[in-house]
């Protein structure tokens, strides 16, 4: 029922396309969004993934997952990241993906909402020690399609492996189209 409503609102009001999806058979993986200039972009990637009907993951801070917000944040996919004994973001990331055995986490390496022109490169390494795959999903306001690549299975080389996913992204345009990054 919640799926009909999700299709509903995302391609007869919206009047989005979906152009490719996750495979469920790929349990892990580390799916990078990109752009992302608004905070709209959080709830169109709820309605895509109520659409596809495979649990996505997003992080925060453990802080955020306390009462009343926690059961929130669980029920839509959140996992609380625990930084404690001097773990940083990627280590803390990897720990998530060990400890459970479904977790696709979403994110978007540019980190914010505003203009920047290079990503954030923890999305390459925290797929890197998790040996999973990054697959790429274009938010792309201007044509409002979601485009999801194949899966890129890394090699360690962060400049080879880039020149493969960012095409992806070539010319997608964000909410607020000034504030995308452009490859």
């Amino acid at each position: 029922m919640k799926q009909r409503l999700y299709k509903f609102i995302f391609f007869r009001i919206l009047g989005w396309k979906l152009i490719g999806m996750v495979d469920p058979k790929i349990k892990k993986c580390v799916l990078i969004v990109i752009p992302h200039t608004s905070n709209l972009d959080f709830f169109m990637g709820l309605l895509v993934r109520g659409i596809w009907d495979v649990k996505i993951n997003f992080v925060g801070k453990k802080e955020l997952f306390v009462f009343p917000f926690g059961y929130y944040f669980r029920s839509v996919g959140g996992a609380p990241l625990d930084r404690s004994g001097g773990k940083n973001n990627v280590d803390a990331t990897v720990e998530l993906f060990r400890n459970r055995d479904t977790f696709r986490l979403a994110l978007s390496p540019e980190g914010t909402r505003k203009k920047v022109t290079e990503l954030r490169t923890g999305f390459y390494y925290i797929a890197l020690k998790a040996q999973v795959p990054i697959i790429p999903v274009a938010l792309d306001y201007g044509k409002k399609e979601v485009r999801t690549g194949n899966p890129v299975y890394l090699t360690g080389n962060y400049e080879e492996d880039m020149k493969i996913i960012l095409p992806h992204f070539k010319e997608v345009k964000g909410k607020i189209p000034e504030r995308s990054f452009e490859v």
